[in-house]
Order: structure tokens, then sequence, then C-alpha cells
């Protein structure tokens, strides 16, 4: 049985409705996954760095910009600390 998460009434002039807020039972979403097609394996992101030829973490990778420039290929913004 769900958990009750706030009890109360709406009052409409002389008229007062109970009302009790439940908490979801059930998560309903759908999730959505890329296969490979050929055997049905999982197909994962993976970040790779074209000047080192290696898969870099989520934590080296910072925002930037592609410039129009042929003499600066790319501009990165300074990276945030994150506390």
């Amino acid at each position: 049985m769900p958990a009750d998460i706030v009890n109360g009434a709406i009052s409409f002039g002389l008229v007062s409705v109970p009302i009790t807020v439940l908490s979801a039972t059930e998560d309903h979403s759908v999730r959505y996954r890329r296969f490979h097609t050929a055997d049905n394996g999982l197909v994962r992101n993976r970040y790779w760095c074209d000047p080192e030829a290696r898969e870099v973490t989520f934590g080296e990778i910072g925002p930037g910009y592609e410039m129009n420039c042929p003499t600066a290929r790319r501009q990165a913004r300074p990276a945030v600390t994150r506390p």
C-alpha cells in the first residue's frame, strides 16, 4: 500500500472535500536504448579524443565551440569547478 504524502481538505464555501495525495507505486516510463542490429548488443556512448587516440572520461570533457577561422580550430571555455 502506498504511503500518504498529504492529508487535507479543499473548501468551497460551506462544502469541504477531503483529499489524500499518495506516493507513486510504479515507474511507467519507457527507456530508450540503442541496439546493434546484427547481434542485439547494447550500444554505449564512448568519448574519444582524436589527438591522443584514447577514450576520455566525462570529467575530462569541457564545453566549447568550433571556429570558422583556419588558424584556430577549436576554442574551449574555461573549466567550471563543481562542489
